[in-house]
């Protein structure tokens, strides 16, 4: 096996198809170091919807990327590619395998690409446009995108709030769209940024009906590991809203809302058919994403020994 410490693996795939586990056992045979490519693992207390590997398993094999904010924190794609990098600086100095896994694809995008010199947050911005969501409805947010970043309305769901926040924020801080702004990248892509070989590894589709079947027993799970105990727990916290970030992650966002609007707050029946509905929607988003790559040399990580086998050549 090429012993070369400039090399960097990424595991990407969707929801619920076991990249985890992969990256897992691929440290029993490997010395690596995993870093986590997952916008919701980054905050503390959010552990059983997120499926974070247990704090057992991670004394065993330390993550990076897991547990470095609060939920009532932001955390932003410019954050995650500076903590990745150093991630990968820390691997490459104890000569181990840096391994980014997860199913952030906006993450791995800018990870492996570079990133634009874009603004940080603006918190009187987004309290602007989220009272504009409130009052007028989300649709009215999509409008104002439409006036000012055409390219980008286009490309964002009008149901996605936290990305049509983003552009508008970005292009009222600099006067330019966002689209413009990556165009004129700061930071270079990952092999000249990092000095190194970037093997990716993609985990291969399964079928509509199997991956569904995954997504269900993962959300039967996470209601028998105590969801709705650990949402309860989080709603306690007193500077934490709905409107966070952090809130606004599939399965947090429809908890809080049923914990708000429900009649019988212990019928999750409904709850439920909500979260799954929604993390099928998560599933096609990942999968487009990924799909969109085709023409990448991406590495097919059927298992442990075919990822093995690939890292061999």
């Amino acid at each position: 096996m090429n012993s070369s410490p400039r090399r960097v693996v990424t595991l990407m795939g969707p929801t619920a198809t076991g990249k985890t586990d992969l990256a897992l056992a691929l440290a029993k045979h490997l010395d690596v170091a995993l870093i986590s490519v997952d916008s919701a693992m980054v905050y503390r207390g959010m552990d059983v919807g997120t499926a974070k590997p247990t704090k057992t398993i991670r004394d065993e094999i330390p993550h990076a990327l897991i547990d470095v904010r609060e939920p009532e924190e932001s955390f932003s794609v410019q954050e995650f590619c500076a903590l990745a990098d150093q991630a990968v600086h820390q691997a490459f100095e104890r000569r181990r395998l840096p391994i980014l896994v997860g199913g952030s694809m906006m993450y791995f995008r800018a990870f492996r690409e570079g990133l634009a010199d874009l603004p940080g947050a603006d918190a009187r911005i987004r309290a602007d446009i989220r009272a504009l969501a409130e009052a007028e409805g989300v649709f009215a947010v999509f409008e104002e995108l439409k006036r000012i970043d055409y390219e980008s309305a286009m490309r964002i769901s009008p149901s996605n709030l936290k990305r049509m926040e983003r552009a508008i924020e970005v292009y009222r801080l600099t006067g330019k769209t966002i689209g413009a702004l990556w165009k004129e990248k700061a930071t270079p892509p990952a092999p000249m940024r990092l000095d190194c070989e970037l093997m990716e590894f993609v985990v291969p589709e399964p079928p509509r009906p199997e991956l569904h079947e995954r997504i269900a027993q993962r959300l039967q799970g996470m209601f028998n590991a105590g969801f709705m105990e650990e949402m309860q727990t989080l709603r306690k916290r007193p500077g934490l809203t709905r409107n966070h970030l952090s809130m606004r992650t599939v399965g947090y966002r429809e908890a809080w809302a049923h914990l708000d609007e429900a009649d019988d707050q212990s019928d999750t029946a409904p709850l439920r058919e909500r979260i799954l509905v929604a993390t099928r929607q998560l599933a096609r988003k990942q999968l487009t994403w990924l799909r969109k790559w085709s023409s990448l040399r991406l590495n097919e990580a059927a298992s442990v020994e075919v990822m093995i086998d690939s890292l061999k050549r």
